[in-house]
């Protein structure tokens, strides 16, 4: 019996030893090397920028520039954008993919606090971006959780949704913070940043361009149009306390480095959309032809314009129709008939055996557009013919709007509004600033000129016709909702069961939730 207990115990002995000597290293064999369980500011940062940029690319191109004449399907199926009628279920996309970056962007400020890892850049930075997509997603739907939202780990699994007014006032408020903690300049990881490469400086020329574009979209609501007017003063005519972009170089763009599904940041137009698919849809004729008309270098093929040089042919990729650079009408009635005419070209670098361009636009590196500098321009522009800058001339900002928005996609095209050869494009395409116009007459002349600089940026070209109505859009005989451009999007279907108190309160404090409700800052 001593001998079995003896055996027994040995065993026992040598096998929590075994178990003592397994348990070493334990944890670390054990650990997803890839989905790691903590992260750092700096790592959260470029794949927020990628997935909100794709998530604004992809509704631009399939719901922006349809209503916005951009394109036109030939479709005489339900729910046609371009016809001002869509199923609810497109609103899920912009909603769940822009809230989810949101967390992230909460979580990189919150990092960026802590003692270890302290760095205001990154701070700042993630409540630029913040403000971006918070102003995105309010001016899509109207009232949204804002000061509860992303707070899910909190608890917080039904958030209340805000007021527009109130959100935007907070959203001024991140915008200051911003600029503030960014004039400590604390250096950042250059690969952590796709847009700007670390470059902190201009991260805070691009938060005081997005400010004055954010000012701007309220400034018509009454109550708080003085201080919006005194600050769009302050920021314009400070450059110092408040630096903005002043060149195209400066624009806040993720620039795409993979042309053919590979590299770093792919386009979602390559990896997202199939080439059928991307050139399906007609240009339209609004877009189509004042381009066309103005000879404008965007497009031009021509060898005998000088522009664009070699290489550059056709920035916008656009492939002319057997009748050359025709548009489709937008709003055409079903059974009308229509024809595909100018497409946007997908891979293929020739069309009718004409050379199109290095690259097509699908493939382009520069449609991760979050602001441009043209863009700025036009708002210092309309700024400019109210009386609220004196910095520079409504006229002077205007040019040079025209002449970054072409530079942008055409290097070789100078970029200055005071170029000879500028000049010379403005007069000949008829469109030179006319100061014997109406106030209305000359925000129509800002308006279509900003309506290009707008060009695959989010949903602004929608944003700004809804704030302005301008430009002044043809309407078809197809339309649906009355003919008036929609005011928002609905809200996701699925909110209605998931946080169904807040919900109806919202719509009892907004209106309907319907497309023709209009949001706070639309509002008489």
């Amino acid at each position: 019996m001593k001998k079995i207990i003896y055996k027994v115990m040995s065993v026992m002995v040598v096998g929590i030893t075994l178990l003592s000597s397994c348990d070493k290293g334990f944890e670390e064999v054990n650990t997803d090397p890839i989905n790691i369980k903590e992260t750092t500011a700096n790592k959260l940062l470029a794949p927020a920028l990628v997935n909100s940029l794709a998530a604004g690319m992809i509704r631009n191109r399939n719901f922006n520039n349809e209503l916005m004449q951009v394109t036109v399907s030939i479709s005489d199926g339900d729910a046609t954008v371009f016809r001002y009628e869509y199923r609810r279920s497109i609103a899920d996309y912009l909603w769940n993919s822009w809230y989810v970056q949101l967390t992230n962007l909460k979580d990189m400020y919150k990092l960026a606090g802590e003692p270890d890892q302290a760095n205001k850049s990154y701070q700042g930075i993630s409540l630029i971006c913040q403000a971006w997509l918070y102003s995105n997603l309010t001016d899509t739907y109207g009232d949204i959780p804002y000061s509860q939202s992303a707070q899910g780990k909190e608890g917080i699994l039904e958030p209340a949704f805000d007021k527009q007014k109130d959100i935007y006032n907070d959203i001024y408020k991140k915008l200051e913070e911003a600029n503030t903690l960014l004039t400590a300049g604390t250096a950042i990881t250059t690969a952590s940043d796709p847009v700007f490469a670390g470059n902190v400086a201009r991260w805070r020329k691009l938060g005081n361009s997005l400010y004055l574009r954010l000012l701007l979209r309220t400034v018509g609501k009454s109550e708080v149009a003085a201080v919006n007017i005194a600050k769009i003063k302050q920021i314009a005519e400070n450059p110092t306390t408040y630096p903005i972009m002043t060149s195209n170089a400066e624009s806040g763009v993720l620039k795409w480095s993979g042309e053919i599904g590979t590299g770093a940041y792919v386009s979602p137009y390559v990896n997202g959309v199939r080439a059928q698919d991307f050139r399906a849809p007609a240009i339209g004729s609004f877009f189509m032809d004042h381009l066309r008309d103005w000879q404008d270098p965007r497009i031009d093929i021509s060898a005998a314009s000088g522009y664009p040089a070699t290489g550059q042919i056709n920035r916008f990729g656009i492939a002319p129709g057997q009748s050359g650079f025709v548009g489709v009408p937008s709003g055409y009635a079903v059974g009308a008939g229509v024809t595909i005419q100018s497409y946007f070209y997908a891979t293929d670098n020739t069309v009718s055996g004409v050379a199109m361009g290095a690259r097509s636009l699908q493939q382009s590196p520069l449609t991760g557009i979050i602001m441009n500098y043209a863009e700025l321009q036009f708002i210092l522009a309309e700024a400019a013919l109210k009386g609220w800058v004196t910095t520079g001339t409504a006229e002077s900002y205007y040019n040079t709007g025209i002449a970054s928005s072409i530079n942008y996609w055409v290097p070789s095209f100078p970029a200055s509004g005071t170029d000879a050869k500028v000049q010379s494009y403005i007069l000949n395409a008829d469109i030179d600033w006319n100061p014997a116009l109406s106030v209305d007459g000359r925000m129509e002349q800002i308006h279509i000129q900003k309506y290009y600089a707008l060009f695959l940026v989010d949903m602004q070209q929608w944003f700004e016709y809804r704030r302005t109505g301008h430009p002044v859009l043809p309407k078809g005989p197809g339309l649906r909702n009355g003919g008036v451009m929609p005011a928002r999007m609905t809200y996701p279907i699925y909110v209605q069961s998931a946080n169904p108190t807040n919900y109806k309160a919202a719509v009892a404090a907004q209106g309907v939730d319907e497309i023709f409700t209009n949001v706070w800052w639309q509002k008489p």
